[in-house]
């Protein structure tokens, strides 16, 4: 996958079946770290199409700071039964309203382009098979999704990955010291995966297929950049590297 590419965890967790053609499917949200206080979605509802139709699964619940879910942390916006079928796309749809950021304690609304009334479009293929309840985990990209314009406003471009859950592994670590605040990025031949570490040097790659990575650190100055190979993952497994030295 590249750094906006699209992979897709459905990951059975009830293998009973039933004559009723449905299927439970779960939706939950994730976050990669972003340089913010705070960063609130307010989500209406997640469209899923397939062969069975179109399902609305709505969102009962006030804006979430998505903040507060990132580096393994995950929350469950969505759960409800669906036709059984052939899936071909999932839309997260924000309402127009209750998105904001918050920047050194200043709270900024973000506006959303039109063009995104209907949802972010995640296109994915894959089975829903009857009596099977999925898991569908969807990695919202704090650092790429907000666009500060020219006249101090903020705009929301939603940059969503959809990752494996049960079929894959994660990588993480501290680096030290936090200060560097490097930019992390886990390269697999041509596939890239990006992050940033927090506050605490902490950083957390979700949904990563399993192989071996090289993993690029890129602090701010004066900072050097530090290059670890052959990093391993593991499917259903963390892979923790522990404390990476800054120089």
């Amino acid at each position: 996958m590249s750094v906006l590419g699209l992979t897709l965890g459905l990951a059975a967790c009830d293998n009973k079946k039933d004559s009723s053609g449905m299927t439970r499917v779960n939706v939950r949200l994730t976050d990669g770290p972003g340089a913010y206080d705070a960063l609130y979605l307010s989500v209406k509802e997640v469209k899923v199409i397939s062969s069975g139709g179109e399902s609305s699964l709505p969102v009962n619940s006030n804006p979430i700071n998505i903040l507060n879910f990132r580096m393994g942390k995950d929350t469950l916006i969505a759960s409800q039964d669906i036709p059984a079928g052939r899936l071909q796309e999932v839309r997260l749809v924000l309402n127009d309203t209750g998105n904001r950021v918050v920047i050194n304690g200043i709270s900024y609304p973000l506006t959303t382009p039109s063009g995104q009334s209907s949802g972010v479009k995640l296109k994915i293929q894959d089975d829903l098979s009857e009596g099977v309840a999925y898991t569908l985990l969807l990695d919202f990209d704090a650092a790429k999704s907000i666009v500060q314009t020219g006249n101090g406003k903020y705009i929301l471009k939603p940059v969503i990955r959809a990752v494996p859950n049960a079929v894959s592994g994660s990588i993480t670590g501290i680096v030290s010291p936090a200060a560097s605040s490097p930019k992390i990025y886990a390269i697999a031949g041509t596939d890239t995966l990006g992050a940033i570490s927090d506050s605490n040097g902490k950083f957390w790659f979700p949904g990563v297929p399993a192989g071996t990575y090289k993993v690029e650190f890129k602090p701010v100055s004066p900072f050097v950049n530090k290059t670890i190979d052959n990093v391993t993952v593991v499917t259903g497994s963390v892979k923790d590297m522990g404390t990476i030295t800054i120089n």
